[in-house]
């Protein structure tokens, strides 16, 4: 007889998020997060920075912008 069994998911959904320097479009970095906040927090993380809000004030300057990627 088999069990039918979903596991139960606890704690915050992952989502894709992808970080934009919006006053030139690049993309500064695609991955997973469970807030925007989080995104920015994990790309600066990636880059050696504790924070977003240790990010250079010349990669802020034009704006960054979270949006999450719909798969």
């Amino acid at each position: 007889m088999a069990l039918n069994h979903t596991p139960k998911l606890e704690g915050p959904m992952m989502k894709v998020f992808q970080i934009r320097q919006a006053a030139t479009g690049a993309i500064l970095w695609t991955g997973s997060a469970s807030d925007p906040i989080a995104a920015l927090d994990a790309m600066a993380h990636e880059a050696g920075y504790y924070n977003h809000g240790d990010i250079p004030d010349h990669l802020r300057a034009g704006g960054l912008s979270a949006e999450e990627v719909r798969i």
